[in-house]
């Protein structure tokens, strides 16, 4: 089971010089497709409980589409175990003028990540 969320990185996402984006908004893309995964799958949200991994491999950028996709990879009885990636697909060329853009023709992996989430026995329904 896979989900997948695009979003662009806006001027308010951006907590360092230089418009950086803050890592930790790629785990908040990463818990939102996680809860999807697991509506998808017990029909309830369920609870985060732990990441395994986390790595950023590349820095964000105000204006930057990221692509947040995750997967469902094992299955316990109340526990998902789940890998996310998110990618650059979408980048700024203010070199251009301030309005061009160009979709990445390889997109670059920004941030891996694994872990844990759990749904509770009684609130799985599916």
């Amino acid at each position: 089971m896979k989900a997948m969320i695009r979003i662009r990185m806006g001027s308010n996402d951006a907590h360092y010089g230089g418009n950086l984006v803050d890592g930790a908004k790629m785990l908040q893309l990463f818990g939102d497709v996680a809860t999807e995964l697991l509506i998808q799958n017990d029909g309830d949200e369920g609870l985060f409980k732990a990441y395994d991994s986390v790595e950023f491999l590349a820095p964000v950028y105000a204006g930057d589409y990221i692509e947040a996709v995750g997967e469902i990879v094992n299955v316990g009885n109340s526990s998902r175990k789940m890998v996310f990636e998110a990618r650059k697909v979408i980048v700024p060329r203010t070199d251009i003028n301030e309005s061009a853009a160009e979709v990445l023709e390889n997109p670059i992996v920004v941030c891996k990540a694994s872990g844990t989430c759990v749904v509770p026995k009684d609130k799985q329904r599916l």
